[in-house]
């Protein structure tokens, strides 16, 4: 085992707590490749319809911490061994601050090697990852990420980006753990998911949210935890070159930061990310991926 660590929280100081910049992590892809060198002045940026200010642009001048998180059930063998082949390759394009964890899950969830700089410790993990049986039956994406939202709000202030990438089959049912409670938690640390899954899985059918299920039980959908975070999720055969190409998109993503409104502590706020009009003319058909919005903190 790489690190012996028992679980995801650890105590550490409360992360950010109070910040009156809302981080608003941003990607713009146009027939499927990342959009490089925008500026500030090419995305405007809506706060429940109001266009605000952008108080804070960058790109790759930010360090990146990176948690992978590995679905170790029964199906998902091969896919592990062909991610932990190109482990070092995929990695290297991070920076030298970038840090790296590495976790699994199948009905619990743990981590292998906790937030490093040190890339070689996450390699070691991803190879070792698909030897890791006792995790119990099942698949819970939910509870896996609210343990891994615990974890990133207990670390120190950390002034960069946060990102999650899921290696799943987006399969099984969770119990009294709603998307709803899952996208406040990461809202709260401003984490993005993104995914990889099997070419043959599908975003999750309306029926299957209706209201005639017991709404205890939540089938795993996380096509909709990228989509309200910002990510996205590429569905493939193909799950070695994927990662890499995955890394490499987190990233070339930009960061925007607006300063939080005036509201009730809770309420959520929508945001609209969009491309100016000069942008959309050198980019029509760029698409813009961000946070569906953020709970304000403070009156």
């Amino acid at each position: 085992m790489v690190a012996a660590a028992v679980g995801w929280a650890q105590e550490t100081p409360t992360f950010r707590s109070g910040t009156a910049l809302v981080r608003v992590d941003v990607q713009v892809v146009e027939k499927g490749r990342p959009v490089t060198g925008l500026t500030a002045g090419d995305f405007v940026l809506r706060d429940e319809g109001v266009v605000r200010p952008i108080e804070y642009f960058g790109q790759e001048t930010e360090p990146v911490q990176l948690v992978l998180l590995l679905d170790v059930s029964g199906s998902m063998g091969r896919v592990l061994r062909e991610m932990a082949a190109v482990g070092r390759k995929a990695l290297s394009t991070l920076k030298s601050d970038d840090q790296v964890a590495v976790g699994v899950f199948a009905r619990r969830a743990k981590v292998l090697v906790e937030l490093t700089e040190e890339k070689e410790l996450a390699v070691r993990a991803l190879q070792e990852a698909p030897m890791e049986r006792d995790m119990g039956a099942g698949t819970s994406i939910n509870e896996a990420l609210l343990a891994v939202a615990e974890y990133l709000r207990q670390q120190a202030g950390w002034a960069g980006r946060r990102a999650l990438v899921l290696l799943t089959d987006n399969g099984g049912m969770h119990y009294q753990t709603p998307d709803e409670k899952v996208l406040e938690a990461l809202a709260g640390v401003d984490a993005v998911v993104n995914a990889i899954v099997p070419a043959g899985v599908k975003p999750l059918p309306e029926q299957a949210a209706s209201p005639e299920r017991n709404p205890d039980f939540t089938p795993a959908n996380v096509f909709r935890l990228a989509e309200e975070t910002g990510g996205e999720v590429l569905r493939t055969d193909k799950a070695g070159v994927k990662f890499s190409e995955l890394v490499e998109r987190v990233r070339l993503r930009y960061t925007l930061g607006l300063k939080a409104a005036t509201a009730p502590a809770g309420t959520f706020r929508r945001l609209d990310v969009q491309l100016s009009a000069d942008a959309q003319r050198r980019y029509p058909k760029a698409v813009v991926r961000a946070r569906a919005g953020y709970f304000a903190t403070r009156q």
